[in-house]
């Protein structure tokens, strides 16, 4: 059994169909999905897909691209979501120096004040990170200063000094469909020298589908062709990835497990 840890089921791209998606990823051996937030305004959206899935959970944030969008500093607003038992987590927040949707100044803040919050609420952030690693290493080594929180950088695409930085503050680190893609071959070398117990995978659905599905809408399922990958280059067998990548998925959303095993 494997985690898909990020994905949008509440994207429209599954609007048509997520019933079967949902299906295909239960037979794949997909045992649970979180399904990330982006913007205050839909997360009710977000929340209502992990109510109708058993194996479906969320988080709440505000997505770097929208951090200048009108209710993005909705702190009240995530603080209640996230006190529904099937949200696990804050974001995605972050910096992304790529689109630059929102100024620099701006978006700093939105996720520093997300940050706050999941170190408020002990619950994990989900950081996206792009073109942005100094700014992002030199914001997380602060905030871990004030106050220590739990993150993982998802689809992470960085170099390898953010990674060393993110594992120095003893955060996890997520691979998507891009570590299988041909040219990535400096990422497959990071995602063999992440120590075991801090790797998570993830599809990124429906964007970034990996090989060989790439192209094409990225769904659930497909975690398992990452999966395989990132296993192929730290020389382990998938089930072995597999069981570490979901115990670690498990530990940094500690809301996944429930209370009954945790007490185990």
């Amino acid at each position: 059994m494997i985690i898909d840890s990020h994905c949008h089921l509440d994207f429209p791209d599954f609007a048509s169909d997520l019933d079967r998606v949902v299906e295909r990823a239960r037979a794949a051996g997909v045992e649970r999905m979180i399904t990330i937030g982006t913007r205050v305004s839909k997360a009710a959206g977000v929340a209502a897909i992990a109510e109708k899935y058993e194996d479906v959970f969320f988080t709440v944030g505000t997505h770097p691209h929208e951090a200048a969008g009108e209710g993005a500093e909705d702190l009240a607003a995530m603080r209640e979501f996230a006190s529904h038992p099937k949200c696990v987590g804050i974001g995605e927040t972050g910096l992304d120096y790529h689109y630059n949707n929102a100024p620099r100044d701006v978006a700093q803040r939105v996720f520093r004040g997300q940050i706050a919050l999941a170190r408020e609420l002990d619950l994990p952030l989900v950081i996206h990170t792009r073109d942005a690693d100094d700014d992002t290493a030199a914001i997380l080594a602060q905030e871990m200063g004030w106050g220590r929180f739990r993150a993982v950088l998802h689809c992470f695409t960085g170099s390898r000094e953010l990674a060393e930085a993110a594992l120095g503050l003893g955060l996890f680190i997520s691979f998507s469909g891009v570590v299988t893609f041909k040219k990535s071959e400096g990422l497959r070398a990071i995602a063999r020298d992440v120590p075991l117990d801090r790797i998570l995978v993830e599809t990124d659905a429906p964007y970034l589908a990996p090989a060989p599905h790439r192209g094409g809408r990225n769904e659930p399922a497909f975690v398992i062709d990452t999966a395989r990958v990132v296993a192929e280059a730290r020389g382990l067998d998938l089930e072995e990835l597999a069981k570490a990548t979901r115990a670690n998925t498990h530990d940094v959303f500690h809301k996944l497990t429930p209370a009954s095993e945790r007490a185990h």
